[in-house]
C-alpha cells in the first residue's frame, strides 16, 4: 500500500484508455460523465468537469471507523473511487482515525457513542483490508493510497488550531450548515465536540492539498457543508482552488435506507455476513432498484446494463438483471469461490435438497422471516404430527385448516410436499438436527429451530 505522494498535474492521455490490472477502463478525460451517467453527480463545485478533462487529480473519500468492519452502504463511495482510479485519477481513502474520535453529525439525530482510541484503530484494521478488495494499491501511475488523519489531528495543539485554523470559521457560517442545522432543531440540539467536525474535516482537506496535492473531495451528498468548507479554507489559506462532488444518499424504492435489514446491516467482513447470506442480499433487489445498483455498484459497461434493463423489461420472472448484480458485487468483494459457492447452494436452497446446505446458511439467509422455537421434547419418539406443526407456528389456525392445506398440496417441510396430512416429523428428520424449513403455498415460509428442553 501506498502511503507517500508523488507527482501530480500529470495530463490526461486522450487517444486510448488506462488498463489497471487487466481491464481496460475508460479515458480519464470521460471520468465526470462516467459518474454522471451512472447517476452518482448530486452536485459538484464549478468547473470540476472542465478540470478532470485536462489532467489527472488527487481525491479523497473519508470512512468512519465506528466499527470493526465497512458494510454495503460503505460500497458506493469505495467503488467511486476506483472508478476514479480507473479513469486515470489518483484516489485517497482517509481513514478518520482522528475524527472518528468526534463523530460526523451529518445525517444524525442524535450524538453518536464516542469510541475509545484504542476501538478506532482495531476498527482501522479491517477497514484497511475491505478497502483493498477494490482500490489497486501497486498501479505504476495512479497508486491508491490510504491515509489515517489520526497522523496529525491526533498531534493538535488546541490554541494554535483555535488561532490559525478556527479564525476562518465563523459561527455564523457553521451554523447555516444543513447537518448543524437540524440538529440545532432536534430535542438534543448539538454538543461543541460534534460542532466542531466541520472545521476538522476541512483541515483534513487542507492537509492532503499540502501533504498530496489532492484537490477534489467526493462524498455522500449530507457532505456538501463539510466539502464546500474544506475548499473554502484552501482558497482563503492557500490560494489554491479546490473543488468537491456528492453523491445519492441510496435508498431503496420503498423509501428504506440501503443496507438496513431486518436482521441489521450487511457487513463486508465475511464472519459477521455470510457470502451467501452477502449474495442473497444483492439477488433480492426489488426490480425497481436492480438497474440503478447495476450502475451505482457494478463496474459494467453502459451497452451490458442497457441489455440487461431490457432483459428484465421482457422477462422479469428470470431476474437475470439481478444474478449478475449479486455475482458482480460478491465477486469483488469475496471472490469467484464464494460466487460459485452461493450460486450453489441458491440452487439448492429452494430445492429438495436443501438439506445438503450447511445448516448455518440456511439460518442466515432465513433470519428475517419468521421462526418459532420448539424443544426436542415437542417432536416425542415417533415425531409431531404436520398438522401440530403448522398449528404451532400459526401457518393454519386450526388442526382442520391444516389438514385442508396438506390436502390441497400447498404444505412443504424442507422444500418437500406432505402429501399425507397423517406425516410425522422427528428431530432425526431436521436439517443437522437443528432445524425445519415450512412452506405454505409459493412463498410464506416459517422456520422452525429445535432448542434444548
Amino acid at each position: 500500500m501506498v502511503f507517500e505522494g508523488h507527482a501530480q498535474g500529470t495530463v490526461l492521455p486522450r487517444a486510448r484508455g488506462i488498463v489497471i490490472g487487466l481491464e481496460s477502463v475508460p479515458m480519464a478525460s470521460d471520468a465526470f460523465s462516467e459518474l454522471e451517467w451512472r447517476g452518482l453527480v448530486v452536485e459538484s463545485t464549478e468547473g470540476l468537469r472542465d478540470v478532470l478533462s485536462r489532467e489527472a487529480v488527487t481525491l479523497y473519500i473519508g470512512f468512519d471507523p465506528t466499527a470493526a468492519s465497512l458494510h454495503v452502504g460503505s460500497l458506493l463511495p469505495m467503488i467511486a473511487l476506483a472508478r476514479m482510479q480507473r479513469c486515470g485519477h489518483s484516489p485517497i481513502a482517509i481513514v478518520g482515525g482522528g475524527t472518528g474520535m468526534i463523530g460526523d453529525p451529518s445525517g444524525k439525530t442524535a450524538e453518536r457513542q464516542l469510541l475509545t482510541i484504542e476501538q478506532i484503530d482495531a476498527n482501522l484494521e479491517g477497514i484497511r483490508e475491505q478497502l483493498a478488495k477494490v482500490l489497486d494499491f501497486d498501479a505504476p501511475s495512479n497508486p491508491a493510497r490510504i491515509v489515517n488523519n489520526a497522523d496529525w489531528l491526533r498531534k493538535l495543539d488546541l490554541l494554535g488550531f483555535l488561532r490559525d485554523i478556527g479564525k476562518y470559521f465563523t459561527i455564523n457560517y457553521m451554523l447555516a450548515k444543513e447537518s448543524v442545522k437540524r440538529r440545532l432543531d432536534s430535542e438534543d440540539g448539538i454538543s461543541y465536540t460534534e460542532f466542531s467536525y466541520l472545521m476538522l474535516q476541512s483541515y483534513d482537506f487542507l492537509e492532503l492539498f499540502d501533504r498530496h496535492h489532492c484537490t477534489l473531495q467526493m462524498g455522500g451528498s449530507d457532505q456538501w457543508g463539510n466539502i464546500t468548507a474544506g475548499c473554502d479554507l484552501i482558497r482563503k489559506l492557500r490560494g489554491g482552488r479546490a473543488h468537491g462532488l456528492v453523491m445519492p444518499l441510496v435508498t431503496t424504492a420503498t423509501g428504506v435506507k440501503f443496507g438496513k435489514t431486518e436482521a441489521g446491516a450487511v457487513w463486508l467482513d465475511p464472519a459477521l455476513t455470510s457470502p451467501f447470506r452477502f449474495y442473497q442480499f444483492w439477488l433480492n433487489t426489488d426490480d425497481r432498484d436492480v438497474v440503478k445498483y447495476l450502475k451505482f455498484f457494478t463496474f459494467l459497461d453502459r451497452a451490458r446494463i442497457l441489455a440487461l434493463e431490457e432483459t428484465m423489461a421482457a422477462a422479469p420472472e428470470k431476474r437475470e438483471a439481478q444474478r449478475v448484480l449479486a455475482r458482480e458485487v460478491t465477486r469483488m468483494i469475496h471472490g469467484q469461490e464464494a460466487v460459485d459457492r452461493a450460486e450453489r447452494a441458491s440452487g439448492l436452497l429452494f430445492g429438495e435438497r436443501i438439506a445438503e446446505l450447511d445448516v448455518d446458511d440456511i439460518i442466515a439467509v432465513f433470519d428475517d422471516v419468521p421462526s418459532t422455537e420448539l424443544g426436542a421434547s415437542a417432536f416425542g419418539g415417533d415425531g409431531l404430527g404436520v398438522a401440530d406443526l403448522l398449528v404451532s407456528t400459526k401457518l393454519a389456525a386450526s388442526k382442520g385448516e391444516a389438514m385442508r392445506l396438506v390436502k390441497g398440496g400447498g404444505v412443504y417441510v424442507n422444500n418437500v410436499r406432505v402429501a399425507d396430512e397423517r406425516a410425522r416429523f422427528t428431530v432425526g428428520q431436521a436439517i443437522a438436527g437443528r432445524v425445519f424449513v415450512l412452506r405454505k403455498g409459493g412463498r410464506q415460509y416459517h422456520l422452525v429451530r429445535i432448542g434444548l428442553d
